[in-house]
């Protein structure tokens, strides 16, 4: 019998402290977004971060490569950030804004970029449609790595200006009825 939930949570308060610190948070970086006002359009930072991507972290990806998209991220993000060279959101905050919300979005991906080169370059092995060029058997077949990465690697952003890299949280994965094995499509 499906279990039937019958009280209603009530409705958040606006009142709350939290609720006005990230409201204070959004409007500051809605602000900050407005007025940069640099020459760059905010598809170009997109696409330029969407090729550094692919090339460097894609489906086969390297050491060296996911290396130089670490050092690339953190001067794209600041590009995109900075006056004068940085991204340009025309309109303004009072009304809906495409272009606003795709440079929020913009944003948020260059976190997150960082996060997953990091988390590529932290799994030194190939596994499932990840496919580290170094790590591959005589066949060509992704080489995993059970021993050291049968794991839920989850990475937390500090921030940029955080000195050190982001944190990671690391859950170790037990399996009772399923034997892990080296995959092969031949």
């Amino acid at each position: 019998m499906p279990l039937v939930v019958t009280s209603k949570q009530a409705k958040p308060s606006t009142g709350h402290a939290e609720f006005k610190r990230v409201e204070q948070d959004v409007a500051s970086r809605t602000k900050k977004l407005l007025s940069i006002n640099g020459k760059r359009t905010v598809d170009s930072f997109h696409r330029e971060l969407g090729l550094l991507l692919w090339d460097k972290c894609g489906m086969a990806r390297n050491a060296a490569g996911l290396r130089e998209a670490l050092v690339r991220i953190p001067v794209l993000r600041e590009e995109f950030w900075s006056g004068g060279s940085g991204v340009r959101v025309p309109g303004d905050g009072e009304e809906l804004n495409q272009a606003l919300e795709r440079a929020g979005r913009v944003a948020d991906f260059l976190e997150f970029a960082e996060l997953m080169c990091t988390d590529a370059l932290a799994r030194d092995e190939s596994c499932g449609g990840h496919f580290r060029e170094e790590h591959q058997t005589a066949d060509g077949e992704a080489l995993r790595d059970d021993e050291n990465f049968a794991a839920v690697f989850a990475w937390e952003y500090q921030g940029n200006g955080v000195p050190g890299p982001p944190k990671l949280h690391c859950e170790p994965l037990h399996f009772e009825t399923v034997e892990l094995m080296q995959r092969s499509y031949k």
